[in-house]
């Protein structure tokens, strides 16, 4: 396989990696049909103009164990521990990959007005954007739209393995921006301890790094 096509098919591999925000149901599909991710974390690190949005309303982000807050040079993150997720890489049309995934633990967002905490992440990416579910407080929270990752703005490494087999996958700086969906959810759902949004759908609130094993269906 060329260098060029391990890079396309490693893209598409790694797509399934980034459906981690809010998950919605799970990608119908037959049982076997779709590859697997182990082994994997994603960690998320809000730009500039999230902090300042955090500082606007003194808010203190933590993280929900077992995920855990990184604090470095290059600013602040949390990485999750990926519990489970499912893909198909859509070798043809990489545009088109899609797939599931479920994180362990949460973040904790405290304000002097109130406290919010999400945990219950699962999340599916399908035709570009990642929607899904959570939970805020205690109730149940999705099944929209939520963000639209970057795929074709990240950095790969992928392993260089015979097709088919098991291949770590390593994407880096893919940005998200926020949906109409979520901007209306922030507004409706947020507005009363955070006050308006103050984003839109230009917005790059975060960059997402995501690695793992993915382990091609059989046959």
């Amino acid at each position: 396989m060329s260098a060029k096509r391990r890079s396309v098919l490693g893209a598409a591999m790694a797509a399934p990696l980034l459906a981690q925000f809010t998950g919605a149901a799970s990608a119908t599909a037959a049982p076997g049909t779709l590859g697997t991710v182990s082994e994997g974390w994603a960690e998320v690190r809000w730009t500039e103009q999230a902090q300042a949005l955090l500082d606007r309303f003194q808010a203190v982000v933590e993280a929900v164990a077992p995920a855990q807050l990184v604090q470095d040079a290059q600013g602040r993150a949390i990485r999750f521990p990926v519990r489970s997720g499912q893909g198909d890489p859509s070798a043809d049309d990489p545009s088109k990959a899609h797939g599931d995934r479920r994180l362990d633990g949460g973040v904790d967002i405290r304000t002097p007005d109130g406290n919010v905490r999400v945990t219950g992440l699962a999340g599916v990416l399908r035709d570009g954007p990642a929607s899904g579910k959570c939970v805020v407080n205690g109730a149940d929270l999705g099944h929209q739209a939520v963000v639209r990752p970057g795929l074709d703005k990240g950095v790969l490494k992928a392993e260089s393995v015979p097709l088919g087999k098991p291949m770590k996958v390593r994407m880096t700086d893919v940005p998200l921006r926020p949906t109409p969906e979520l901007v209306e959810t922030f507004s409706n759902t947020f507005s009363n301890t955070f006050g308006d949004a103050d984003f839109t759908t230009d917005t790059v609130l975060a960059h997402v790094t995501a690695e793992g094993v993915y382990t091609p269906p059989k046959g």
